[in-house]
């Protein structure tokens, strides 16, 4: 039984917005440029749910059509939110390489309420409900194949570090209240920072590439001290809970069979989903087996996890 609430880290939900009566402003017309990529896009064509920026179309297939503009209005373009290189963000899941039966299966799941979030505020799966459930099976299969024959490539920078940048939430991610001060090597002077705890801080590399869907930009992940070793013991050495991750995830967590890989992936998002199955949220058939197995775990545990898998090379 669950004694710990959802933690607000890993479902990171928008505050509240308040209506103003602010002038309206004339529309953002200026052309936008990301490296590696001659491609311009306007600042409201970049959140366009129905037609999502592909800054490196060379990089990959051509999207089917669910992909690149959905099906305006009931169906949002899969590669909005999880990007069209299918690594997705923060909220919501990686895509890329996973089985087509695996993606079919939770579309299936949730269509049919078997999969929900343990937080009723977390916009990104209320969005895979109302919306992407609307998809039809011909569409949920071309997604499906085009998603699982991208290959993942490494997306998130885990460090494990005492100190984190302090955070505010936008776009249901946390972003760091300095972002300019964030470099790839270090965190500025200029930050002002705050004990991790017992918490993952996810956030992007480039606040500013991120904004703009560029999928050549990825993710840092913060995560406590000893937290990654942790992890691997727990997953691979622990018989008290019973946690042989790698007999159905496959060695090195890559993936086996129809078992998704959780090497590289999003620690927000595992935690997620271990939270989700062990408060029944997430009720699907291939999950039953995970809830003896996670049963016991705390919070602080599936941090570690995370953390560990997030860590490992995808």
């Amino acid at each position: 039984m669950l004694h710990e609430p959802p933690p607000y880290w890993a479902y990171v939900v928008n505050p509240p917005t308040e209506a103003t009566a602010a002038p309206s402003k004339p529309p953002d017309t200026a052309p936008r440029h990301v490296p590696d990529s001659d491609a311009a896009f306007t600042f409201s064509q970049t959140t366009d749910m129905f037609h999502p920026p592909d800054w490196h179309p060379a990089d990959r297939p051509a999207m089917p059509e669910i992909v690149s503009r959905g099906r305006a209005p009931d169906v949002f373009a899969c590669g909005y939110c999880h990007l069209p290189n299918g690594q997705g963000r923060p909220e919501n899941a990686s895509l890329a390489g996973l089985p087509v039966a695996y993606i079919v299966q939770q579309m299936a799941d949730f269509k049919s309420g078997l999969r929900k979030s343990s937080e009723p505020k977390h916009g990104p799966t209320s969005a895979m409900i109302a919306y992407e459930t609307k998809a039809t099976e011909k569409e949920i299969l071309a997604a499906a194949g085009y998603f699982s024959a991208l290959k993942p490539r490494p997306w998130i920078r885990v460090v494990e570090t005492d100190t984190v940048p302090r955070t505010h939430v936008a776009g249901w991610m946390l972003v760091a209240n300095d972002p300019a001060e964030i470099t790839p090597s270090a965190i500025g002077p200029a930050v002002q920072t705050e004990p991790i705890g017992e918490r993952i801080i996810e956030t992007p590399e480039n606040l500013d590439r991120t904004e703009m869907r560029d999928d050549h930009s990825g993710f840092i992940a913060y995560v406590p001290v000893g937290s990654i070793k942790k992890g691997e013991t727990l997953t691979t050495a622990n018989p008290n809970r019973a946690l042989r991750c790698a007999a159905c995830h496959g060695p090195d967590l890559k993936g086996l069979g129809k078992a998704p890989a959780l090497a590289g992936r999003s620690p927000s998002y595992i935690v997620r989903q271990l939270y989700d199955i062990q408060s029944g949220a997430r009720a699907g058939a291939a999950v039953q087996k995970m809830k003896p197995a996670i049963a016991k775990l705390t919070v602080d545990d599936m941090a570690a996890i995370a953390a560990y898998a997030a860590s490992l090379r995808p």
